[in-house]
């Protein structure tokens, strides 16, 4: 029905259809950018946030899935985690997920209570 509606407006404007168009794509991009974009450049800032805050000792989560607790940051956009007692891993900060890091702290808030 919207499509039908767009047509008519279209047709109805013989000479101004160009700039009804030229609002309708203008209106097009504000909503891509309102509902796309923003949101996603939104989440993109809040995880670099989080991971620019680790700190030792810090209990995380990897995208892969691999439960740790942060023992050393290095300087080169690494960290060292300790895995179990004496097992430790070098990953990327990037390879932190904040979703599920953010569920593991929660849950072990909510079970210490």
């Amino acid at each position: 029905m919207t499509h039908s509606f767009l047509f008519v407006l279209l047709q109805a404007a013989p000479g101004g259809g160009g700039s009804l168009q030229l609002i309708l794509l203008g209106g097009m991009i504000l909503v891509f950018w309102l509902f796309m974009i923003r949101p996603q450049a939104k989440k993109a800032k809040l995880a670099k946030n989080f991971q620019e805050n680790m700190q030792k000792g810090d209990k995380i989560v990897t995208i892969a899935g691999i439960h740790g607790t942060v023992n050393k940051i290095n300087e080169d956009g690494t960290l060292n985690i300790e895995t179990s007692p004496g097992s430790y891993l070098k990953i990327e900060k990037s390879a932190i997920s904040m979703e599920w890091t953010q569920n593991l702290n929660k849950a072990m808030a909510t079970a210490t209570k």
